[in-house]
Order: C-alpha cells, then structure tokens, then sequence
C-alpha cells in the first residue's frame, strides 16, 4: 500500500509506518506521545524507541521533529521520562537542536507542597541540520528602562531622566524558546468537538511549529493525532498532513468531522486504511 497525503489512517503507529511510510519521506512531525500513563488510551502501552526509531527513518535529512512531553510525579519524585526520551533520541542519531518550554495558564494537578505544574518540554529533534528555520519574531522593546513614548524619555544608569534622545518604536526580535499558551474552552481550540479527546496541545502550539520548521507544500506528520489538531493546522496553512491513530473512535469522531469543517475533502469514508500488528485491510 502506498501512503496518500492529507488523510487520517487508523492503526498501531510503529507498525504502520513501517509498511506504509517510505524512507526520508516526512519533513515536519509534531506530536505528543502518551507518556506516564497520565491518562487512559484504552490499554495502549506506549513503546518509545520504536517510535523513534522510526521517525528517524521517515524523517528527511534536514526533517524535524517536535516531542511535546512531560512527566508525571509518583512518590513525592519526579518520573523524567522527558529526558529519557531526549536521551534515546540523540543515541539513535536526532540533534537536539533545542530544548523549549510550553508554559500553560493553568495547572491540572496542583499540589499543596510543591509549586504548580505548568510546563511541558517540546525536543526539537533534527536529523542532521535543520534545512528550514522560519524563526517567529516578537515584538522587542529598547532594553533603556523608558519613561514615556511620545518624547522617547528613558532613565540613565544614575537615575537621571533624559529626554527626546532615543526613538521609542517598536522593533521586531527572534522569539524566545519559552512558549507560553491560554488553554481549556476557546482558547486549546474553539472546535468543541475537539475536546472530546482527552488531552490535546494548542492550536496556535501547532501552528507556531508548522511555520518554524516547514515551507508549504512540505509534508507534516502527527503519529499520534488524536484530535487532529497537527493535520488540521498544516491543511490550513498549506502543508500536507499525514495522521495516524489507533483509535478509530478518534479518528472517525473527532478527527475528520472536525477537518470537513474546513472544507477539507474526506475521501475514505467507505474506505478506511486500517493497520494492525499483522497486516493492512484496504
């Protein structure tokens, strides 16, 4: 079976890619995998080496991939199963060009003895040189400590006030890796069909990805799509998307309901490509 860009596959990730996905196929891939048994994914026993394994395989020269992963506390300690995963990745050949931080506005699980949790790690994974980097900017302001726009009045180091000597516009600069993203209703997503998944990253998450490390025309894959989050941001904006998933209770009630809402064009409907351990059923 040869793989078909912009549509939904339902099956075991691994062992789809490994019949399906050709070699140095895969530009972009974002995803988060379901580390920690943090919640329920009907039994799912997540193997992370032979995700990456193969991701490393499907991934071009120059491709990029994006592992957005935390840990979970047991025992009053910290699991640091992100690491692990960082660690494994570099071992089987990935850079890890970057080590990034998606701040949250809210904390799930708070706790009465530690501070609240409100990040996650996002690997930026490489194989070899990242060959695109659309670096998003930010609005930058003049380190001087300003007192006012209009007449540029800005403080000195001893603390007198000079005015009028500094231009006080705006000026654009690359962002820092700390991302920070509003989540829940209206703001994870506003498709409330979405939230009939379980856990989910934020659209503009996506977004913000697909631009930074992909041109259009480029294919995106999410291995792990559940909401279909991934492929709904790269067929917005241009790009190709590939989304697997093992549950087909995700993929037909969430995430291709979801995509015709956009206008995206479902062809499988009679024909679902279903993967399992052992075979592919056209």
């Amino acid at each position: 079976m040869s793989i078909e860009l912009n549509k939904f596959y339902i099956g075991e990730s691994v062992q789809f890619m490994k019949e399906n996905i050709p070699d140095n196929f895969v530009d972009l891939t974002v995803t988060s995998p379901p580390y920690d048994s943090l919640r329920s994914y009907k039994g799912f026993i997540f193997d992370y080496q032979s995700m990456f394994k193969e991701l490393y395989r499907v991934t071009k020269l120059g491709g990029v991939v994006v592992w957005i992963v935390g840990d979970k506390t047991e025992k009053g300690s910290e699991s640091l199963t992100s690491f692990k995963h960082a660690l494994y990745a570099k071992e089987i050949g990935f850079n890890v060009h970057d080590t990034m931080i998606y701040e949250k506005s809210t904390s799930p699980f708070p706790e009465s003895n530690r501070y609240n949790q409100k990040f996650e790690y996002m690997f930026i994974l490489t194989k070899g040189k990242p060959k695109t980097t659309n670096l998003l900017k930010e609005i930058a302001h003049s380190n001087l400590n300003r007192l006012g726009k209009k007449d540029g009045s800005y403080r000195q180091q001893n603390g007198d006030i000079e005015h009028g000597k500094y231009d006080s516009r705006k000026k654009d600069k690359t962002k820092g890796n700390i991302w920070y993203y509003a989540v829940g209703m209206n703001c994870t997503t506003k498709d409330k069909i979405a939230f009939q998944h379980p856990a989910q990253f934020p659209e503009q998450l996506a977004l913000d990805h697909i631009l930074s490390w992909s041109n259009e025309g480029d294919i995106v894959l999410d291995p792990m799509c559940g909401s279909g989050t991934v492929a709904k941001m790269a067929f917005l904006n241009n790009r190709n998307f590939i989304g697997i998933d093992m549950s087909e209770e995700y993929i037909n009630n969430i995430c291709i309901p979801r995509l015709e809402m956009y206008e995206w064009k479902n062809n499988m409907i009679d024909d679902i490509d279903i993967c399992d351990s052992n075979n592919i059923i056209n």
